[in-house]
């Protein structure tokens, strides 16, 4: 069975493909280069033993989504990663995550409301909730205004997905996770942003090998115990192989509606000073960093109640934190040396 995965060669991504060629499915890769290499096909193949078909399309210009589907008419699945991702840079280019992330969407399930087989597994996100009034935060917390640009693509996304499964044959799961960490235990991939990271563990990694003076930690005046932001990190492995899992039901037919959401986490809150201590304690070594400003977009607290995904879906997240930062520090010095 062809399935696509668009942003397939980015950090969740390329976790899913190689979970997705363990299962035995043929993968077609879609990916700009944008934020991702051309190298992690070859990682996947370590890892797999087998590269998936790559395609190099930017997903905005619809003729080429259009040419696409032409070309592969017989994809029975798509995992929908291609967007950008960054809190911060999509409050200050707003304009770029709207085209980018939505316009994609459009195009892509403009070309499947005409398959036969339409299923549709989206990479939505726990900013949907903005800053949700209980924690931990369930399928059933209202969706509170975005509090920045990426997280309003995300709860438009899921909007459009619902507006189109009531008119044609599409079935869709939305994922809404939370905060992916890691690597795979090969260390043939693992997360590997261009530029400045805007994620905390590659921050992280990066300061420790030396290529950062010092970690910027934005804010230490929150009301949580120590001050930080609390987030929910889960172990990218662990979060490609619920993209499998929700893929499987819906070919399957086991979706009990056109369109199921599910919060993917740990179900457990740690504060960016809880990650740190965390990745000293792993890695041996004594991390530099400073305290700055607040950043503009994040929210104080999020954590996933997970129990909808562990019952319905039987998934649960395996891996510790502790395991994320080992795992994606090794990465780390492996791309280093």
């Amino acid at each position: 069975m062809k399935i696509l995965v668009t942003g397939g060669l980015g950090f969740i991504g390329s976790h899913t493909v190689v979970e997705l060629q363990n299962e035995g499915f043929e993968v077609i890769a879609i990916d700009n280069l944008s934020n991702s290499s051309i190298e992690v096909l070859d990682g996947i193949e370590k890892i797999t033993g087998k590269k998936p078909i790559f395609e190099n399309i930017d997903l905005r210009e619809k003729c080429a989504v259009q040419n696409f589907f032409k070309k592969y008419g017989d994809v029975v699945g798509v995992i929908h990663f291609a967007a950008s991702k960054a809190v911060g840079e999509s409050v200050e280019n707003p304009l770029l995550y709207y085209e980018n992330n939505i316009n994609s969407l459009v195009y892509i399930l403009q070309e499947m409301a005409n398959l036969s087989k339409s299923n549709f597994i989206f990479s939505s996100s726990c900013t949907v909730y903005g800053q949700a009034e209980v924690m931990p935060i369930t399928e059933d917390a209202s969706v509170q205004p975005a509090n920045s640009p990426y997280g309003n693509t995300k709860q438009i996304g899921e909007e459009i997905i619902i507006d189109v499964a009531k008119v044609t044959n599409l079935n869709s799961v939305l994922l809404r996770y939370f905060n992916p960490i890691g690597a795979h235990s090969s260390a043939e991939i693992g997360e590997l942003p261009i530029g400045v990271p805007q994620n905390l563990v590659p921050y992280i990694t990066q300061t420790a090998f030396g290529l950062r003076k010092e970690l910027s930690v934005n804010g230490n005046d929150y009301p949580t115990p120590d001050g930080t932001c609390i987030r929910d990190y889960i172990h990218v492995v662990d979060l490609a192989k619920a993209h499998v899992i929700a893929l499987q039901r819906l070919l399957n037919k086991q979706n009990s509606d056109k369109v199921e959401t599910f919060n993917l986490g740990t179900g457990k809150g740690s504060s960016v000073l809880e990650v740190i201590n965390a990745f000293e304690k792993v890695s041996g070594k004594k991390l530099p960093y400073k305290i700055v400003k607040r950043r503009d977009g994040d929210v104080v607290s999020a954590y996933a109640n997970t129990d909808k995904a562990n019952k319905v879906l039987g998934w649960k997240a395996q891996l510790s934190l502790e395991e994320g930062l080992a795992s994606a520090w090794k990465w780390e010095q492996k791309i280093r040396n």
